[in-house]
């Protein structure tokens, strides 16, 4: 368990198009992501997001919560 500050928000929103949050602020669905690669690619592979808005993730938002942490992003929040 981490603090939601140090996590990343990916959020379905009610059009149903998945998205980061960086802000927290976005309206819709959450689920919080541990923003280390192997906790993105654990995500990936349990299809732990799919679960979670019951709908399929294409890997694109698995590549763009990936690419944010390589620019360091994620904890602009």
């Amino acid at each position: 368990m981490k603090p939601k500050k140090e996590l990343i928000r990916v959020v379905r929103d009610p059009e149903g198009n998945i998205d980061i949050d960086l802000k927290g602020k976005a309206p819709g669905r959450g689920a919080y992501v541990c923003p280390l690669p192997a906790c993105i690619d654990k995500a990936a592979k349990t299809k732990l997001l799919e679960k979670t808005f019951e709908q399929k993730i294409s890997e694109e938002v698995y590549e763009k919560l990936k690419g944010q942490l390589n620019e360091g992003d994620a904890y602009s929040g």
